[in-house]
């Protein structure tokens, strides 16, 4: 089942894990849109930089560390995940609790691996 996945900390760069999570969702179904610093493509993916409004989202999968992520948290929030996937490095309790407070599931996890072994 396609899961509807919005990517934080998009890249244009293939060595970046959050161009391999692009390509990888995408390889396995799943709908993706993707949001960083600067406007480009990953395969079929558009990157944007504003933050939009995207509806209907199961996933946020995060590549930005928490520093960078504070001035993200009203729109992650705003967008009403199911759930929030901190990737290696990204891990912040800050913005987990308040996810959790907004019934947001949180994992710390790796995308890659859990798209690997089927338990996205």
């Amino acid at each position: 089942m396609s899961k509807k996945t919005l990517v934080i900390g998009a890249s244009e760069k293939s060595e970046r894990y959050s161009n391999m999570a692009i390509r990888s969702l995408r390889q396995h179904g799943h709908e993706v849109k993707a949001f960083g610093l600067r406007k480009g493509k990953v395969g079929d993916v558009e990157i944007f930089k504003d933050q939009k409004a995207v509806e209907n989202l199961d996933t946020i999968t995060l590549y930005v560390n928490p520093a960078n992520q504070k001035k993200l948290y009203d729109y992650i929030l705003s967008l009403q995940p199911k759930r929030i996937i901190f990737n290696p490095g990204t891990e912040n309790p800050e913005l987990a609790k308040l996810a959790a407070d907004k019934n947001i599931d949180v994992e710390y996890a790796c995308t890659l691996v859990m798209l690997s072994v089927g338990k996205y």
